[in-house]
């Protein structure tokens, strides 16, 4: 009889989204306009390229990111600014293990995103 105690899937998912999170949430720093193309550790099939300029491609690029993306890419492909934006919509596309990771990580998404005219 096998004693192996195995972690709960969420478990296990929970802790590599963890793993892959940025520092801090000011850290990611892409573009905020324009075209992007996820490289194939990301994304493996059709569509590859995303538009920041049109809503539900951003959102998209962003759920995408999230799910399937390294640290790496996280900060260099997702902007603070519209993750914090796109949040109170995103929280409802997203897997709950991310989700819980991403908010236990950065309470701040919690609140509205500040109205930020700059692209900083």
């Amino acid at each position: 009889m096998d004693t192996t105690v195995t972690a709960p899937r969420a478990d296990v998912l929970r802790n590599r989204y963890r793993g892959r999170l940025p520092e801090r949430l000011q850290e990611p720093a892409g573009p905020i306009e324009g075209d992007v193309d996820l490289p194939l550790h990301i994304v493996w099939s059709v569509r590859t390229s995303y538009s920041l300029d049109r809503p539900k491609s951003r959102m998209a690029l962003y759920r995408t990111l999230l799910a399937e993306g390294l640290r790496e890419d996280l900060v260099t492909l997702l902007h603070h600014r519209l993750l914090a934006e796109q949040w109170p919509v995103l929280l409802r596309l997203i897997s709950p293990c991310v989700r819980d990771v991403w908010e236990d990580a950065f309470p701040e998404l919690l609140r509205p995103a500040p109205a930020d005219t700059t692209a900083a």
